[in-house]
């Protein structure tokens, strides 16, 4: 029988602030609707994708939760995760039920403290923000003024206010002196709702920088609400950095660090922190992704700063954890050890001299590093040959995407939605054939399912290279929900995700967003930060 800890111990670990490991095994929409604020969400569907980056040391205390007492999903990960050499597991008795029968506040949503964090910001520092009607009415008017979306590109080219440039959080006080060298112009920055905007506003303004900054009041989000059109498909960007930008950066992001006690560490030291076997560190590094794949410390973590501050628990899986911010020279990984010191974190520090003082430098995409795919040993079939077999009418297609993959990216004609943790009984509906094909963007989760015991009993292949390999072949994808094994509650769709765009969803979140600050206070497990 495995260890169990109750609600009111682990209420007390977590307020005692040393190093945890918190997980919830639930799909991500039911993990949405009602969860520790200090939990990180790592469907059981996807463990093998996301435990080691996220929890890479192995004897780190770690505790699983799920709804209630229903033990299927800690128990199922608790053996996976001792398979794969973590030693001190715990499991939250009662689960997220129990928690709540203690007394103890639960959270919705998803990353709920740096959200929360965001409104914290804005009432501590008198961010100032405006409404999207008074931005149109300046653009109108030709107004000496520039809009920033502190959002990454992805988010950005789906939806974009008019006129708006590309600029991620963590590189608005890095590139501001070339996208605004006028110190008259007036800043506005933006992102989907609001933490973003207030963050990289109040971003410029702990720089120093001269210009006038504002937030927009609730972002694209409140652009769309206030019936004015978003741009769509845009790819407006910030220029290459000239080195006049670069020095006002550094001196801007010298007099932060100041400020907020941002501290560094050596190469040396930060290896050997990485060599101590009793605590867990992060090397984290800061700049855009691209930059990143260029060249990149071995063994760092692909962060960028905006999406870290706005994300923390998407990319460190450990509380109480070590973080060392890297970037080139030392802006960025300042500016995002700033926040991350106001949201509590407490031991960060930045990479003296970053990139230039490695002699292990690896170039390529940050890749995740996946536990268990060297154990699978299921039948790859090729797509030619499944689409041969499809034809014939024997194969059952399994697909394994997310359900914003499989709806928005395409999935194979005829090929059913399921989700991995819920097998097999979600396939009893589908049809009877003699052997399932598992797919997956890639393959690789495919691949890691087919040995799971509950399709022991099935004779199960995977297709070789996933629904990519599918398209590459040039064969045919469908969108759309056109098979569904279950319900879309794996992921937490936000209002901008939906099918029709809710509005009342939108104004629903934003208002879930103020609140925040007030259930806050209720908890009682924040260690917030304000610098005055």
């Amino acid at each position: 029988m495995p260890s169990t800890i109750s609600a009111r111990e682990l209420h007390a670990r977590i307020v005692a602030g040393t190093e945890l490991a918190l997980i919830d095994l639930r799909e991500g929409g039911d993990f949405a609707n009602r969860h520790l604020l200090f939990s990180i969400n790592i469907a059981l569907s996807r463990l093998e994708l996301q435990i080691d980056a996220m929890v890479p040391r192995r004897d780190v205390p770690v505790v699983l939760c799920e709804k209630g007492s229903d033990r299927r999903l800690v128990e199922r990960g608790r053996v996976r995760l001792e398979a794969f050499g973590y030693s001190n597991i715990c499991i939250l008795d009662g689960g997220v039920d129990a928690w709540e029968q203690a007394g103890f506040e639960l959270f919705s949503g998803v990353n709920v403290p740096s959200k929360a964090f965001g409104e914290f910001v804005e009432h501590t520092s008198g961010t100032p923000h405006i409404a999207a009607t008074e931005v149109q009415h300046m653009i109108d008017a030709g107004e000496n003024m520039i809009i920033l979306d502190s959002r990454p590109l992805s988010e950005y080219k789906a939806m974009s206010i008019p006129t708006g440039i590309n600029v991620p959080g963590a590189e608005l006080a890095y590139r501001l002196a070339d996208l605004a060298p006028d110190s008259e112009t007036t800043v506005i920055v933006n992102c989907a709702g609001r933490t973003r905007s207030i963050i990289g506003a109040q971003s410029l303004i702990n720089a120093g920088v001269p210009n006038k900054v504002i937030a927009l009041e609730n972002g694209t989000m409140g652009w769309h609400l206030a019936g004015l059109e978003l741009d769509h498909g845009k790819s407006r960007m910030y220029p290459e950095l000239s080195e006049t930008a670069r020095a006002i950066a550094s001196e801007r992001a010298s007099a932060v660090a100041g400020r907020f006690g941002v501290e560094f560490v050596s190469l040396k030291a930060a290896r050997n922190w990485q060599a101590d076997q009793t605590r867990t560190t992060y090397l984290l590094d800061v700049r855009a992704p691209d930059e990143f794949a260029v060249a990149h410390i071995a063994g760092s973590i692909s962060a960028p700063g905006g999406q870290l501050v706005q994300a923390t628990d998407w990319y460190v899986g450990v509380r109480g954890a070590r973080l060392v911010l890297v970037d080139n020279d030392g802006v960025r990984a300042i500016m995002t050890a700033s926040w991350l010191i106001q949201l509590g974190w407490p031991d960060v520090a930045v990479l003296e001299g970053g990139l230039k003082v490695a002699d292990d430098l690896e170039s390529g995409a940050y890749q995740r590093p996946v536990l268990g795919l060297e154990k699978s040993s299921a039948p790859l079939i090729s797509p030619v040959e499944l689409a041969s077999r499809l034809d014939v009418g024997d194969v059952t297609i399994i697909d394994l995407a997310t359900s914003l993959e499989y709806r928005d990216d395409g999935h194979i004609p005829g090929a059913w939605f399921a989700i991995r943790s819920r097998m097999p009984e979600n396939l009893t509906s589908l049809p009877d054939t003699s052997t399932l094909v598992l797919t997956s963007p890639d393959g690789i989760l495919a691949r890691i399912a087919a040995e799971d015991d509950a399709l022991k009993a099935c004779d199960v292949q995977v297709l070789d290279g996933g629904t990519k390999a599918w398209k590459e072949a040039g064969l045919v994808l469908e969108s759309g929900f056109t098979n569904m094994a279950d319900d879309t509650d794996d992921l937490w769709y936000r209002p901008y995700d939906m099918d029709d765009a809710d509005e009342g969803a939108m104004k629903q979140y934003l208002s879930w967003e103020v609140n925040l600050v007030a259930q806050l206070e209720r908890d009682g497990t924040t260690t917030f930060r304000s610098f005055k």
